[in-house]
């Protein structure tokens, strides 16, 4: 195994965690989850077809589609690498999010072709989530430049925000919209194409960058101070951002992060055994545009944990993990 890269740790005073930060459940909480097993570990992400399908990723490099109904499940194509985050077009096709090989397309012929595997002229890394437009653009997201995908924690400690939100225009022209995020991950389009919304894990919120009107450009903050760590996000049929909180804010790291770097220098040295681990739970908000909070559904993680994933489809909600071999569903409270 290769070496990971030497951390260099950055000063961030994080905004203080919210009171909720530090509860375990919601009111009301999230109702019992159903699993659906896998014959794989970790799909991080997964989507809704069209035709009702649930499309996840595994760690083996298999994009699997499966019946909700039923359980039963098939492999469309193994990409030869780690699928993350995906996006279902209207046709069929998948746009795929691979670590290990950058922004994939795969069609139902069959055919996977490589859209983006680099970026200015260097190797595009850790590609973590995807959505496109009506228009044919790709806006999609690098977490880092620095780690690899079992290293995330690294970032989260370094705090050094080498992540991007980059469009891929209809001719296969890339372009950066915006860098320096801390750990960029879930990505979603406003139906009106006014913005798009990417979260920053290791800062607690959710950016938005304007496409359209007078701040066309510009970026701002739809939320900021979260309860925990954001990572995939999708729109919901109910119109809102739906929004995956695999782990509560860490008081340990909270307090490290203003402190001088070599305090996360030696957490970082530690074993894997005897690092912090995030606490199971399963979570999930859901935001308008405005930012207001709409939803928030927590529950333990006994059945089920890390959740990383998540699709709304009329008050039905179906997750993905990075470390189960399921992917769950559970309803929205009415």
């Amino acid at each position: 195994m290769t070496a990971g890269p030497t951390m260099q740790p950055q000063r961030w005073n994080p905004p203080p965690a919210p009171v909720r930060a530090r509860e375990i459940t919601s009111t009301p909480p999230l109702p019992p989850i159903r699993r659906i097993e896998l014959p794989g570990k970790g799909p991080e992400d997964v989507v809704l077809t069209p035709d009702g399908r649930l499309i996840a990723g595994v760690d083996d490099g298999s994009i699997l589609s499966i019946d909700p109904a039923d359980g039963t499940v098939r492999t469309l194509v193994n990409t030869g690498g780690r699928p993350l985050g995906l996006h279902a077009d209207t046709d069929g096709s998948i746009l795929i999010c691979d670590f290990a090989r950058g922004l994939l397309h795969w069609d139902p012929d069959g055919d996977l072709e490589v859209l983006v595997d680099e970026v200015d002229g260097e190797r595009f890394p850790f590609a973590s989530n995807v959505v496109r437009a009506s228009d044919g653009a790709i806006y999609f997201s690098s977490s880092t430049s620095r780690y690899s995908l079992h290293e995330y924690m690294g970032d989260l400690l370094e705090h050094s925000g080498t992540g991007r939100l980059l469009r891929r225009d209809p001719t296969g022209k890339v372009e950066t919209l915006l860098d320096g995020l801390q750990f960029a991950n879930g990505v979603v389009l406003a139906p009106d194409g006014s913005c798009v919304v990417v979260a920053e894990t290791g800062a607690y919120r959710v950016t938005r960058y304007w496409l359209t009107g007078p701040k066309a450009g510009t970026h701002d903050l739809l939320i900021e101070n979260l309860p925990g760590f954001p990572d995939n996000m999708a729109l919901g049929s109910d119109g809102l951002v739906w929004i995956t909180l695999p782990a509560p804010r860490d008081p340990l790291l909270d307090r490290l992060l203003p402190l001088p770097g070599v305090l996360r220098r030696l957490v970082w040295a530690l074993p894997d055994r005897l690092r912090p681990k995030p606490k199971r739970t399963v979570w999930v908000q859901a935001v308008d545009f405005d930012g207001t909070v709409v939803h928030d559904l927590q529950t333990s993680g006994t059945d089920f944990s890390m959740v990383t994933g998540v699709v709304e489809h009329e008050g039905t909600l179906y997750l993905g993990s990075l470390t189960e071999s399921a992917v769950a569903v559970a309803r929205v409270p009415s």
